[in-house]
């Protein structure tokens, strides 16, 4: 294989995956601007409301600061659900069933050189994209906490607060790729992958609950936590490097 042809398989998987992209860079901006819209316009307006000596503050329900905060903190929590069902069904499942990898492999590219190539395209927009959102939820959180009432220990603050959140996509990611590969059929991979995701979600909720007797304050809890998800996306990666060179044998 030439070097020139295992460069093009970035850009090969990029224009195939090209409508997803576009998909989760709507769902940052939308993200990213109601955040903006919360530090610059909502707490501001509320804050000077509720100070005013016999003010009436009337919004909407779409227009009230905790609720949009909340809201917005539900849908970075489950986010990952759907990165790992994305990329058990279109990223991986999608290119086995239609045979679409083996003609890669034998033409351009080594099976695990297929793979880095893949996990790359996803894994870079899919990194940028929650770090960027992670931290701009981080910084209105900080700076607008007084008008907001939701406890950091909900998980709709807990998760898209800090790091743990990038963690927890590149763990859905890795997860949709291991059923994937595992399936290698389009349904029964995404299907799979959105269940697991699911699942390790609702276990991690329990099992980050102990270690609030442990760790006092937010950010050694959510590092802790952190830790716990890179470990498992380490795994779920290793399974799928195994499981990958088994198929192609």
């Amino acid at each position: 294989m030439t070097g020139a042809a295992f460069q093009g398989l970035p850009r090969t998987a990029l224009r195939l995956h090209r409508p997803a992209l576009l998909l989760w860079t709507a769902f940052v901006l939308l993200v990213l601007g109601a955040l903006l819209w919360v530090h610059f316009s909502g707490a501001p307006r509320d804050r000077i409301c509720f100070h005013r000596p016999g003010a009436v503050c009337t919004y909407t329900a779409f227009t009230d600061v905790n609720n949009v905060m909340n809201l917005l903190g539900e849908a970075l929590t489950w986010a990952p659900c759907a990165v790992a069902a994305w990329a058990g069904a279109s990223l991986i499942g999608r290119e086995l069933e239609s045979g679409t990898a083996r003609l890669a492999w034998s033409q351009a590219a080594s099976p695990a050189r297929w793979l880095a190539a893949q996990l790359t395209t996803a894994a870079v927009p899919l990194l940028a994209g929650s770090g960027v959102l992670a931290l701009a939820f981080g910084r209105v959180w900080t700076a607008d906490g007084d008008d907001l009432v939701t406890h950091w220990t909900w998980d709709r603050v807990f998760v898209p607060r800090g790091p743990l959140l990038p963690a927890l996509v590149l763990c859905a990611l890795a997860t949709g790729v291991l059923a994937g590969l595992a399936l290698r059929r389009t349904f029964p991979a995404l299907v799979t992958a959105f269940a697991a995701t699911l699942a390790l979600r609702l276990y991690l909720r329990e099992a980050w609950q102990p270690l609030r007797g442990t760790l006092p304050g937010f950010w050694p809890l959510h590092l802790a936590a952190t830790g716990m998800v890179l470990a498992l996306t380490a795994l779920a990666t290793t399974a799928a490097c195994l499981l990958l060179r088994r198929r192609a044998g």
